[in-house]
């Protein structure tokens, strides 16, 4: 069997400037680094802020992260993008920070962004890239953290986080997500 061609990668985030250098904004901070490397640059639309890599779409959602699946799904629907064709790129908190992971496909995991693509899809059938954020420190709340900006020295592991998941994006383009697991998962 082939490997379904992506044309579609959505890194996930929340929309404005408050929100611009959060943990919960590394699905666009990766899909930044992978324009500029690309010579791609992003255009407001009505599904986000929108990029071309070749044949591929990048998609910043507008909307607020629980509701990415919205424009996702918009988006897929009108250039008749399927689920297995979609690289979905987002935090986790179940990562430590700088580790990154490709899945072929399955749950949310927790994620709200995840949650709500996979509604919107109707399937958990696409591919994802999720780069570890880590858990928050002390009784600090989830909500609370995910909205926080990554510390001095936590920079430094975000970047080669960030590099490694623009690596593996163009792997899953190229290669397929199953071979970009084998690549890039347990480094």
């Amino acid at each position: 069997m082939s490997t379904p061609e992506i044309r579609l990668i959505a890194g996930l985030g929340n929309p404005g400037l408050e929100y611009a250098k959060t943990r919960h904004n590394v699905g666009f901070m990766v899909l930044d680094r992978l324009a500029e490397q690309r010579g791609a640059s992003f255009a407001r639309n009505r599904f986000g802020l929108l990029g071309k890599w070749g044949g591929v779409f990048l998609l910043k959602p507008l909307t607020f992260m629980n509701l990415s699946g919205d424009a996702v799904g918009a988006l897929a629907r009108f250039y008749k993008i399927s689920a297995q064709q979609i690289l979905i790129i987002s935090d986790d908190l179940d990562l430590p920070l700088g580790t990154v992971r490709v899945r072929a496909r399955g749950s949310s995991g927790g994620h709200n962004g995840l949650k709500s693509v996979i509604q919107v899809l109707g399937t958990d059938e696409f591919s994802r890239i999720k780069v570890g954020i880590g858990r928050p420190p002390g009784s600090m709340a989830v909500i609370d953290w995910v909205l926080s900006r990554f510390g001095a020295e936590e920079r430094a592991a975000l970047g080669g986080a960030l590099g490694e998941a623009v690596d593996a994006a163009e792997w899953v383009v190229v290669h397929g997500a199953q071979d970009a697991m084998n690549r890039f998962n347990g480094r």
